[in-house]
């Protein structure tokens, strides 16, 4: 049942992150791990099951939403896959070359 807003102590803008502003182009991350930085945690921050659970499913459509700018792995045996930035995704520096670009 819809609540009035008149209800709630805080409301936020909906901010969701471009891959970029959250991911280090030269790592792939699991989706556990892309889940955790976009709540601003660190990768290796240790949740419970249910909160892991909660933000991996807000990540996945995130993920599908910006399949674009990712690359992915072949999985080894039962590791989970990986993603990465794809480079087209890494913005340019203030001269115009990728970041990760060397002179």
């Amino acid at each position: 049942m819809p609540k009035p807003k008149d209800e709630f102590d805080t409301l936020y803008g909906y901010l969701l992150y471009e891959p970029a502003d959250i991911l280090d182009p030269d790592y792939m991350y699991t989706v556990g791990e892309i889940a955790r930085l976009m709540q601003g945690l660190s990768v290796q921050a240790d949740l419970n099951e249910e909160t892991e659970d909660r933000i991996v499913q807000w990540t996945i459509p995130w993920i599908i939403a910006n399949q674009d700018d990712f690359v992915i792995n072949d999985p080894r045996s039962d590791e989970p896959g990986y993603f990465g930035l794809h480079p087209d995704a890494v913005p340019d520096d203030e001269d115009g070359q990728k970041e990760d670009d060397e002179e």
